[in-house]
């Protein structure tokens, strides 16, 4: 009997806070323990916004999308894999988890063309070298998972003539949940999920199916909003069961939300 599958999307100031680093990875232990399996998707974006900096290169985006000339590529990856995922790895082994560090690069588990970007014009932007994933094997995550390893993967792949992209992070989490079969995707961010009128905490939206993402897209749902649901709706589409967005600066919701079943966050639906 295979066990159930989560897929855990880890950004915002979660990534950053050591606390809430050590009690994220508590919850995924606790996940363990209750009989999931647990895969972790990261970005990296004040890793790399910092990188950048130092570098003198300008952090540019179109949409929610980092615009990634081939010289900022080469920073991206150099904090993607070389700072944030050896680090997180390290965090994750310190505290009784089993984690593998991976990019879309292993194996070549994940196969990218360059992404065309097209803005609400309609006309074609040219972000450089940001992927788009064109196929995904999941084997070598099945036997990590199966192993009680946690994966834990960063967002770049090559495309079949070796050009390196950068990925979105909620844009990968999203395919490689579905790849995977993963029951669940859990995407963390720094706030409790969608807002009508953003922060009163009386108009959380803890439920939205396609329709009302369309209806609410572009204003209600904006800026770096904008590609976590479209990842959970991508997921969803692609057979994934469950897509909800949580807040990763209050790390003990995944456990209440996947062991007890609280009603928290902005769950995702088809219909």
């Amino acid at each position: 009997m295979s066990k159930p599958r989560i897929l855990i999307k880890y950004g915002g100031n979660a990534m950053i806070n050591p606390q809430l680093q050590q009690e994220i990875a508590a919850q995924i232990f606790k996940l363990q323990e209750a009989g999931f399996e647990v895969i972790m998707v990261h970005g990296g974006g004040p890793f790399i916004n910092k990188a950048l900096e130092k570098a003198a290169i300008q952090s540019q985006f179109v949409d929610g999308l980092r615009v990634t000339e081939a010289i900022a590529f080469a920073e991206i990856q150099k904090a993607l894999i070389g700072e944030v995922n050896a680090d997180l790895i390290s965090m994750l082994n310190q505290n009784k988890l089993k984690a593998v560090g991976l990019s879309g690069k292993d194996a070549g588990m994940v196969q990218a063309i360059k992404y065309q970007h097209k803005s609400a014009d309609g006309s074609i932007v040219d972000l450089g070298l940001v992927g788009e994933i064109t196929h995904i094997d999941n084997s070598l995550i099945t036997i990590l998972c199966e192993a009680g390893y946690v994966p834990v993967v960063a967002c770049v792949a090559d495309g079949v003539d070796g050009t390196s992209y950068n990925i979105n992070a909620d844009t990968f989490a999203g395919k490689l949940a579905a790849a995977v079969n993963a029951d669940q995707l859990i995407v963390l961010t720094d706030v409790d999920g969608l807002f009508l009128n953003y922060p009163d905490p009386a108009s959380i939206i803890h439920e939205l199916n396609e329709s009302a993402v369309k209806e609410h897209m572009g204003t209600t749902i904006q800026g770096g909003m904008i590609p976590k649901i479209q990842s959970c709706m991508l997921a969803l589409k692609e057979g994934v069961k469950k897509a909800i967005i949580l807040n990763g600066t209050k790390p003990e919701q995944i456990a209440k939300y996947v062991i007890d079943n609280e009603k928290i966050g902005t769950t995702l639906t088809l219909q």
